[in-house]
């Protein structure tokens, strides 16, 4: 592939921007990302790290920058646990322990967001060859539950509506061959 600056040499780096949803291919050889680089959202410095990442997706620093990230000195958030501080996670883009995950949380919530959509929880990809005995299985476990609760506060009658519900969807599932 030719670089889509200069149409000469061969394209050597190959990145996609989206912006609220809409995808942008960029194809440019070294010379060019390196010439037109702030312009293709690089600082003229290719080899950036974990933590340039996250520090660019916290808005502590310009992604890709060499120069670290200047902010006021304030309470210096730490986990209890093994005492990491937020901004060696920053730096280092990876936590000291399970618990820095808890003493973050409020640091991590918009983070989150925005990497997945506006969820906070990451629920995965399912196979669509499966996909549609594993949806109707998570149905038939929420409604269960519900069941439950219906019954405990003495709602019969929606408790017999639901009841209907879990068996019309055992019988999908069965008939589209997984196990209930």
């Amino acid at each position: 592939m030719i670089c889509q600056s200069c149409k000469e040499r061969p394209a050597s780096l190959h990145f996609t921007k989206t912006v609220n949803g809409e995808k942008t291919e960029f194809h440019l050889c070294e010379k060019c990302a390196q010439e037109k680089g702030e312009q293709y959202m690089f600082n003229q410095h290719f080899d950036f790290s974990i933590g340039d990442l996250l520090g660019g997706l916290f808005n502590l620093n310009t992604p890709f920058s060499s120069q670290p990230a200047q902010y006021p000195q304030q309470k210096v958030l730490k986990c209890g646990n093994c005492q990491t501080t937020f901004q060696q996670f920053v730096n280092q883009g990876k936590f000291g322990c399970a618990q820095c995950y808890e003493a973050f949380q409020d640091q991590l919530t918009p983070i989150l967001k925005r990497l997945q959509n506006g969820n906070t929880v990451h629920t995965g990809k399912i196979p669509a060859r499966i996909g549609g005995t594993l949806h109707l299985k998570k149905e038939i476990a929420e409604l269960k539950a519900k069941l439950q609760q219906a019954i405990e506060q003495e709602e019969f009658e929606s408790a017999a509506d639901i009841r209907d519900q879990i068996r019309s969807f055992e019988k999908k599932v069965l008939s589209e061959g997984g196990e209930s």
